[in-house]
């Protein structure tokens, strides 16, 4: 497949008339992915970036879709003392209720099924990130996100999403096929990295959306961590 161009093929998660029972499954096997691909740890990375000397800090993910990102940050800020609040968002009704039954995150996560730029934060967060969110998006769109979380974080953001790759296309294709039993994963697995950036893309949406103070770095496997420290 060339991957010159970014895919915008819909993903089938995107659609509006998914068992949960399909979304519950695609949730686990998407935590098992990021587990033991680093995705955790590369969100862990975005964090301790942008985290302060402040022992409390209060985290919000967009798209947050089973709640496994905000797990892994939870489990990190406790082994370090960190005393943490999350706040997730979803659209989708389904993915929050699924997220709800993590239990090491049901005490200090409040949950939020709404379209992000709905929002409204009584107090904002001190930071908010995505994990392979942004590629559900156009640049248009994406411009107007970033734009959004600069706005409406205290500290900064960060995102976590896939470089396209004809690699990691390939390799997603095929351990997908072998070890998945979630169509869902199956058929979005490989559409997301066709769906992915390359480093000069993602640095064009931050100009459209008229941020400067940003880095840009590569992660295995086939990731970019996109930080930014918003200006006071």
């Amino acid at each position: 497949m060339k991957l010159q161009q970014r895919s915008y093929t819909k993903e089938l998660l995107d659609n509006d008339d998914i068992p949960f029972q399909d979304i519950q499954r695609n949730m686990q096997e998407l935590n098992f992915i990021n587990t033991w691909l680093g995705g955790h740890q590369i969100t862990i990375k975005g964090l301790q970036q942008l985290i302060t000397a402040n022992t409390k800090i209060t985290v919000c993910e967009i798209g947050c879709g089973g709640g496994d990102n905000l797990a892994a940050i939870s489990n990190w800020c406790k082994k370090n003392n960190i005393e943490i609040h999350c706040i997730g968002i979803d659209i989708k009704q389904e993915c929050i209720d699924f997220a709800r039954q993590n239990k090491a995150l049901s005490a200090n996560t409040e949950w939020i099924a709404s379209d992000y730029a709905a929002v409204n934060f009584a107090v904002q967060p001190d930071i908010i990130f995505s994990s392979l969110f942004c590629h559900h998006f156009s640049e248009e769109s994406l411009s107007s996100q970033f734009q959004w979380m600069y706005n409406n974080c205290k500290t900064g953001f960060f995102i976590n999403d896939l470089q396209r790759n004809s690699i990691a296309y390939i390799a997603i294709k095929w351990l997908t096929r072998l070890f998945s039993s979630s169509y869902l994963v199956k058929n979005d697995a490989p559409l997301s990295v066709a769906r992915g950036f390359h480093k000069n893309e993602l640095i064009a949406i931050f100009q459209s959306a008229d941020i400067t103070t940003y880095q840009i770095f590569w992660k295995w496997a086939f990731r970019y961590l996109a930080i930014c420290k918003k200006t006071l």
